[in-house]
């Protein structure tokens, strides 16, 4: 998938412009074989030994070091509740939060003069649009992510890695695709328009409220696309996916407390853009996280 850079910001093009969604070997088993007893093969004992040992390898790479392909088996996997708690204490941390500020984040989601804030069900509206198979929808995820749980809660995520074929192969993502989000203060309307896999394959088709706001900010459907009430618009990646290349999960999650890394400069600075983005148009509630430091500071 082709990309372009848009006001500085990294982008993936969507593949219709007419938005949305067009669419060690084993040896021979030796003769001296032990003596059975009772009549009964041994077989399905060894059986369950390699399948118990092939299981603990499997979880120590996809734990300690992936890369590229080794990820792709767990698109779609439901994430763990070790890895939610481990984001939402990240995500909760105010003295991590406050240590990083906007780090590395350039630029910021562009102002919009609209003075009414697009409310749904009473509540201001946060739009999502992007794809399981773009990069710069992957990187932007982790933030945003993180972000969402400072105003409410992910009963259920998923993995998901972005396209073998586009740049920056395989990033360790998440999808919002078959994901529950649930929060008391804002209303969060997200689409996964298309798969990761060729040909793409359609997700989700946006709704009314999301086909007219990416109409006004984003004519020529470029993706990820945020909408924060339609008092600021984010199109494209503010950060690269380039910081968390041939990382897994857990390698990202386990970079993100050491606000000096590349990683956590990324990622929670993203984290935190987003955040004052959303506090600008919820009334700064809850207070413990709009009343923070970084929060005034980005937003001047």
């Amino acid at each position: 998938m082709d990309s372009q850079n848009m006001q500085g910001q990294q982008t993936a093009t969507m593949p219709n412009p007419n938005y949305p969604g067009s669419n060690n070997s084993n040896q021979q088993a030796k003769d001296n074989k032990p003596k059975q007893r009772g009549g009964k093969s041994r077989k399905p004992v060894y059986f369950v030994v390699v399948v118990v040992i092939i299981i603990i390898a499997a979880a120590f790479v996809f734990l300690n070091g992936n890369s590229g392909a080794s990820l792709v088996p767990y698109d779609n996997v439901q994430v763990s509740q070790q890895q939610l708690s481990q984001m939402q204490s990240i995500a909760t941390n105010t003295t991590l939060a406050n240590r990083v500020g906007a780090g590395i984040v350039s630029p910021y989601p562009t102002k919009e003069k609209i003075s009414n804030v697009t409310m749904v069900n009473g509540k201001p509206a946060v739009i999502y649009v992007g794809a399981d198979y773009c990069p710069y929808c992957g990187i932007t995820r982790w933030g945003f992510v993180l972000a969402l749980m400072r105003f409410g809660t992910f009963t259920s995520l998923h993995y998901m890695t972005s396209s073998s074929t586009d740049a920056y192969a395989n990033t360790a993502t998440f999808t919002f695709y078959n994901s529950s989000y649930e929060s008391s203060i804002i209303a969060f309307i997200e689409s996964e328009i298309e798969t990761n896999t060729e040909p793409y394959q359609t997700l989700q088709v946006p709704d009314q409220l999301q086909n007219s706001t990416v109409s006004a900010f984003d004519p020529g459907g470029s993706i990820p696309f945020i909408d924060f009430g339609n008092r600021s618009v984010q199109i494209g990646a503010s950060i690269s996916p380039n910081y968390i290349k041939g990382m897994s999960w857990q390698e990202v999650i386990s970079k993100l407390n050491d606000s000096n890394s590349t990683v956590s400069q990324a990622i929670i600075g993203q984290a935190d853009v987003f955040t004052a983005e959303i506090c600008a148009i919820d009334g700064d509630m809850p207070s413990n996280v709009c009343n923070q430091t970084y929060v005034s500071k980005i937003l001047g």
